[in-house]
């Protein structure tokens, strides 16, 4: 017996329906879309803008700066890397640029990190560089080693967790070392006990423009505690429980909290909605860390040291992929006071895929204004505009 038509077509119509019904149980979650998850909304990048120095009283390459005794010029401070035996080759690029640029003129130290000791080549070549003196340290085994309190089980399973999801160097067990020691150790060694600022210099990453003032001179003469170029938005699910972690500390320790803190830059929840919700209340924007330039007595405070501990304790560093570049991140952002956090927009700089390339004479070689060489989507990661909304360009 034929199915009345009417009856087909309903019976249709509830299938589609109850299909439809299905996917928005168990398809894939639909997240809200903000201003900066679209190209069409880029805000101008700023560095079209003509470039000069930072205003104020800047030490210039004159008397001072000469090596060993000559040097008084100097402040306490040093060029620093962490770098691999094998990685010779980049660092000798990075090396060449930052002494053509900047460091050929001030002479400050370099200080290299390894987890195994520095061969031979590698400081025939490096020191064959500049014209400063360059120290060669060894991390201390139990700062490079895996906490006792981490589950190795765990951990192997959380890596691969992290590797389904597509995390960058989620199953390296040396790249969650690596972050951890970059996050709350670096500073510990016994080569920086007596020094306060650094300028960290990483393998393959360039120079673009000559700088004529002396950058650490500039970070103390105008009370800056960190110095950065590049600030973006981080993989949410490489850091789920970060945000959350760091609530829990600060509602035991609101006393470290700075009044005029840059809270709403690490909240937000507007131009990128999706990044808020995933990382469960934070936006994910950071400073890219492989460059910053900062004092070390910000990383010996009690409030960081505190937190760092207890992020450490939480085993995020292992069981997902917590960067030092959020970590330092959201410490500045909340127990600092954000005007002595400063934006380098006179240094140019790239490490692959971005740049920061200022309008300015001084510089050569990269193109203007350029944040990415990279496919275009790669312009959605740029967290700059929040920080100028929030905080400012100083």
């Amino acid at each position: 017996m034929a199915i009345a038509k009417p009856i087909r077509v309903l019976g249709l119509v509830a299938i589609g329906l109850w299909i439809f019904f299905i996917y928005q149980v168990f398809g894939p979650t639909k997240y809200p879309k903000g201003p900066g998850d679209t190209l069409k909304n880029m805000d101008r990048d700023p560095n079209l803008d003509p470039t000069g120095e930072p205003e104020g009283v800047l030490w210039r390459a004159t008397d001072g700066y000469g090596l060993g005794a000559e040097g008084t010029g100097r402040i306490n401070a040093t060029l620093l890397s962490l770098v691999r035996n094998n990685e010779v080759e980049g660092m000798v690029q990075a090396m060449r640029d930052l002494e053509r640029t900047w460091n050929s003129k001030f002479n400050y130290p370099w200080t290299f990190f390894n987890d195994v000791p520095f061969d031979e080549e590698f400081k025939r070549r490096t020191q064959a560089e500049t014209k400063a003196e360059c120290k060669y340290e060894l991390i201390p085994k139990e700062h490079w080693d895996i906490p006792s309190w981490i589950d190795n089980e765990l951990f192997e399973e959380s890596a691969k967790i992290l590797q389904e999801n597509d995390i960058q160097y989620g199953a390296m067990k040396s790249y969650h070392q690596m972050c951890r020691w970059n996050s709350g150790l670096f500073y510990k060694h016994p080569a920086l006990a007596n020094t306060q600022f650094y300028w960290r210099v990483e393998p393959k990453v360039h120079f673009f423009c000559d700088v004529d003032y002396d950058v650490f001179r500039y970070m103390a003469d105008h009370n800056k505690t960190y110095g950065f170029t590049i600030n973006l938005y981080d993989a949410p699910e490489s850091i789920p429980t970060l945000w959350p972690e760091t609530t829990k500390f600060i509602a035991q320790h609101p006393e470290y909290l700075h009044e005029n803190n840059a809270m709403l830059w690490l909240a937000d929840s507007e131009r990128r909605p999706e990044h808020n919700i995933k990382a469960n209340g934070y936006s994910t924007c950071h400073f890219w860390s492989n460059f910053e330039i900062a004092d070390l007595s910000f990383w010996r405070s009690q409030a960081y040291e505190d937190y760092f501990n207890h992020l450490d304790r939480a085993g995020g560093f292992f069981y997902e992929r917590w960067g030092d570049a959020p970590v330092h991140s959201i410490a500045l952002g909340l127990f600092e006071d954000s005007s002595k956090l400063h934006w380098f927009r006179d240094i140019g700089y790239q490490h692959i895929p971005y740049f920061n390339c200022p309008n300015s004479p001084k510089c050569k070689g990269c193109q203007t204004g350029r944040f990415t060489d990279g496919e275009a989507w790669l312009h959605k990661e740029d967290c700059r505009p929040n920080w100028f909304k929030y905080v400012g360009m100083g």
